[in-house]
């Protein structure tokens, strides 16, 4: 969440992971504080302040080649040119990595309603430059793979649970799953989670194939990425190695 950081201090950090282990790390960057309006106060977030264009191409020149007579340096960070991801769930991002050449990531993990909008935008109004020839676009999809559709989708209650704890602003730390959802929410409550993980991709190995092949067929994204709010450790890892699995067979 770049507003909440010097994009000094961010190009420095980074440059020390791509010193680290070279060729391994990406950066993604959002404009959003992140947070609710008492975390947005502690992190001294100010949106009278804000100029997400500007804190990006700085970013941007810290982590790129020094220029002769360049007084301010990133050390380490000048010349690692560290992948810049822009990220977003509103069509704002969008125009703004298309300006400036950056591969997309779109959060439809929980805000999915303009995803297919805001791609568009981006692939429409994208620039080449020195970063990408054409546009990269990353989709972000909720998911819980298990053995069995049943098992899946009694897992999937914990990710239900912490969206209502987060619309209703409780803390949303992982709960353990339960048999039915009955008496937890509202309708109303109801919809709004529901609508919130529309994109979730839920079910056993050849559900989770079936829901795969369907999502990148309707995104025509380049790059998938999952979030998996499953209680126990053990499964969620499984459900990770599940979807890998579906993912081989499309290719």
């Amino acid at each position: 969440m770049l507003p909440n950081h010097a994009p000094l201090v961010i190009a420095e950090q980074f440059g020390t992971l791509e010193t680290l282990y070279p060729g391994r790390i990406d950066l993604g960057v959002g404009r959003a504080p992140g947070s609710d309006a008492v975390g947005s106060r502690a992190l001294r977030y100010n949106t009278a302040e804000e100029d997400f264009p500007k804190q990006v191409s700085e970013l941007l020149a810290y982590l790129g080649p020094a220029r002769p007579g360049q007084r301010l340096i990133a050390y380490p960070g000048a010349g690692t040119n560290v992948p810049v991801w822009l990220l977003g769930s509103s069509t704002y991002s969008a125009q703004l990595a298309a300006a400036l050449g950056l591969p997309f990531a779109f959060a439809s993990h929980f805000a999915p309603a303009l995803l297919m909008e805001a791609t568009e935008a981006y692939r429409d109004n994208f620039k080449r430059s020195i970063y990408l020839d054409k546009p990269y676009v990353m989709v972000g999809a909720p998911l819980v793979a298990a053995e069995m559709d049943e098992e899946a989708q009694r897992l999937s209650t914990s990710a239900l649970q912490r969206h209502l704890k987060l619309i209703r602003g409780e803390p949303i730390l992982m709960p353990p799953p339960v048999d039915s959802m009955d008496g937890l929410w509202s309708e109303a409550e109801r919809f709004l989670v529901e609508s919130r993980l529309s994109l979730a991709v839920i079910g056993g190995p050849e559900t989770i194939r079936r829901k795969l092949a369907q999502l990148l067929r309707e995104t025509k994204a380049d790059e998938l990425i999952f979030t998996s709010d499953v209680y126990d450790h053990s499964l969620r890892l499984k459900s990770f190695e599940i979807a890998a699995n579906a993912i081989k067979t499309l290719s």
